[in-house]
């Protein structure tokens, strides 16, 4: 399925189902991949949360409701998902800067949050190093944490996970178990079971075979597939964020690859990641479309 396709797929699907319980899982079909992939690729495309989305949306057709109709604001919060009058007016008044019950006074001041579509823009594209690489499969040395699968990708949680590993010797570990010993890999594990709404990170390391794991370390395969490896140059997180945002605005849409959503690693060097030559590398599993 094209990507561009299958993300107006998610928007039209949310759309339908604003005042039901939406399904993420549900709402992840609609593009063929995650939900974990689905709300980490929307945050990027749209600089918003999934969440964010659905709540100025739900909020903004209230406030139409409220000023056009006789509905009670106990009915149009039930209609929109929130279970008390008192949590609605809290969401709506943040939102519009009025109450509910100001809404329906004439003349009343509320703000619009229009629906999402998908386009294309013309521009000048931006230049970007990547390569495709035929890998096969390999092993890390890895301390894994499970993240929670929210609006947010967890990105908070991961930035403590790395803190605490700089901190508790975990990196210097790593980095004296790889060969070079200059790469450390942060992978995330997208594809995890619909049942759950977790997913693992990983701190981790390209190991030898041969290599045990040591204390309080697991030692994993990493399975033979195609990568889209991206070179990212400059302060970490920027840097990589930006390469993320191009990598799923522009080269999945037009390149004839989109990625198979099982995870994503992310590789730092040995070196001050706050330099604006620091180097860094995106790698994506990828198929042909």
């Amino acid at each position: 399925m094209d990507w561009l396709t299958g993300m107006q797929n998610v928007i039209n699907y949310i759309e339908d189902h604003l005042t039901e319980e939406i399904d993420y899982n549900e709402a992840a079909k609609q593009a063929a991949c995650s939900s974990f992939y689905l709300q980490k690729i929307f945050s990027i495309v749209f600089d918003m949360t999934l969440g964010d989305y659905i709540r100025n949306r739900r909020l903004s057709l209230a406030g139409n409701e409220l000023s056009v109709s006789q509905s009670k604001v106990i009915d149009v919060a039930l209609k929109y998902g929130y279970e008390s009058p008192e949590s609605f007016s809290r969401a709506f008044s943040k939102f519009h800067g009025i109450t509910p019950s100001e809404a329906k006074k004439d003349g009343s001041k509320l703000k619009f949050f229009p629906r999402f579509y998908v386009k294309i823009t013309l521009g000048k594209g931006t230049v970007m190093g990547y390569k495709i690489v035929e890998k096969e499969s390999f092993y890390v040395v890895e301390k894994s944490e499970p993240q929670k699968r929210d609006d947010a990708i967890s990105v908070p949680s991961i930035q403590d996970f790395w803190e605490r590993a700089y901190n508790n010797g975990t990196v210097r570990t790593l980095f004296d178990i790889t060969p070079d010993r200059k790469r450390i890999l942060g992978i995330c594990y997208g594809n995890m079971s619909h049942e759950t709404d977790m997913f693992n990170y990983s701190v981790a390391a390209i190991c030898d075979k041969e290599t045990v794991a040591p204390e309080g370390f697991c030692k994993s395969e990493i399975p033979a597939r195609t990568w889209a490896v991206f070179e990212c140059i400059g302060p970490i997180p920027d840097a990589m964020q930006g390469m993320w945002e191009t990598i799923v605005s522009e080269f999945f849409p037009s390149s004839g690859y989109c990625p198979t959503y099982e995870m994503d690693i992310e590789i730092y060097t040995n070196g001050d990641r706050k330099s604006s030559d620091y180097r860094s590398e995106i790698w994506v599993p990828i198929k042909k479309k």
